[in-house]
């Protein structure tokens, strides 16, 4: 049991550094992080957004943000799994029940996972969800439908589905993995964030009992920070990228790169274009770190005194940090190989990791539409919409 936030960034910590040597292995053989999911569980860390009224430690959104920034400055694809668990938690805390809050909390608490099944393939757009929750005569729900990039559900203990109801509105089911009709499919074949086993979850008439219904759709009613908050985790996922290829170059640089015969330096570190180089790629990740930390204040002051006001200088702040954070990894990533030099190209090495990692997580959604906001909000005093991406 974690409890509190310093105890939880400590134990962040040191998890990163004990996850980091393997990571390149792992995602070269596409070797599911099963051992460290469960050491991470152990610690306890996916407890610590469990209210204080329930046994949690409650941290602050400035700490969660940092764990995932030291996770996925370690491991992207370790850092993705569980932040579908921590949005999932939080809509437990928003429209669950207090009979709903104490079960749930209780099962996070002993280290149940959450996982996710949200997105759909091949419908109208994002927010055009099919899967369906049917009430029976009893009370109870049959749930049907197909979900794709379902992050953490091949881990998890619980399932929470985004599904309508036949009144349309969304809510989630929480379904115990192993429930009949359920089915998770390891599918996931994307170029980065490989072993997130982001893969399909099928949904044949599965059995859900009205008490594991959440309506999803009153978080959205009022000012809310849903999508502040699981864009919050994205965002230290890309600052993370950011920090960990750009702590690999320098180290391949310093250890194994040669210096360009033009320098008339007798090591690359010595090289003043190299050194401005990664002066200037450290601004990046420095701006990033200062948009997710200030990001992450927003958050918590906006929990701690709700409204439209602070809901939306929240958003606001979140959408400026994720958008600024995605490029800074993606250059810095990119960036990691003009300073390596040649060598650094070698598949052998997996330095195109960051890489592809960077850019297949940036693709999750899109960064022009959080700057077309900034731009309605700064230019208009136009508030963000309340849709959960935000």
């Amino acid at each position: 049991m974690i409890r509190d936030d310093t105890e939880a960034l400590r134990t962040a910590a040191a998890l990163a550094e004990e996850f980091r040597p393997g990571a390149s292995g792992r995602d070269a053989r596409r070797e599911l992080p099963r051992a460290e999911l469960d050491r991470l569980t152990a610690t306890g860390l996916l407890a610590v957004t469990v209210p204080a009224a329930h046994g949690g430690a409650d941290v602050s959104a400035a700490t969660l943000a940092e764990v995932f920034r030291l996770l996925a400055s370690a491991d992207a694809s370790l850092a993705q799994i569980p932040q579908s668990h921590f949005a999932y938690v939080n809509v437990l805390r928003q429209q669950g029940s207090p009979e709903q809050q104490a079960f749930f909390f209780a099962e996070v608490l002993a280290g149940r996972r959450f996982g996710n099944a949200q997105s759909e393939a091949g419908t109208k757009h994002l927010q055009d969800i099919r899967t369906r929750l049917v009430r029976g005569e009893d009370g109870s729900y049959l749930l049907t439908g197909v979900k794709h990039y379902s992050t953490g559900a091949l881990f998890a203990d619980w399932i929470p589905v985004l599904a309508r109801a036949e009144d349309d509105l969304l809510h989630v089911a929480y379904v115990p993995a192993d429930a009949p009709g359920l089915t998770v499919t390891d599918d996931w074949d994307g170029m980065g964030q490989r072993t997130t086993a982001s893969g399909t979850v099928e949904l044949a008439d599965v059995a859900v009992p009205a008490a594991h219904v959440v309506p999803h759709h009153l978080t959205f009613t009022g000012p809310q920070l849903h999508g502040a908050l699981a864009q919050l985790l994205h965002t230290a996922i890309d600052a993370g990228i950011a920090a960990g290829a750009l702590a690999e170059a320098a180290e391949f640089v310093r250890t194994r790169s040669r210096p360009w015969f033009e320098s008339g330096y007798d090591t690359a570190a010595e090289d003043p274009l190299l050194i401005q180089r990664f002066g200037e790629l450290d601004l990046r990740r420095r701006a990033a770190d200062a948009l997710l930390a200030t990001a992450a204040r927003a958050v918590d002051a906006a929990r701690a005194d709700l409204d439209d006001d602070s809901a939306a200088e929240a958003s606001i702040a979140v959408a400026a940090a994720k958008a600024y954070a995605g490029s800074a990894a993606l250059e810095i990533a990119d960036a990691l190989f003009e300073v390596s030099g040649t060598r650094a190209a070698l598949d052998s090495l997996n330095l195109h990791r960051h890489w592809r990692d960077a850019r297949t997580h940036t693709l999750h959604d899109p960064a022009r539409w959080k700057i077309q906001h900034l731009g309605r909000y700064v230019l208009n005093g136009t508030r963000p919409p309340r849709h959960g991406l935000l």
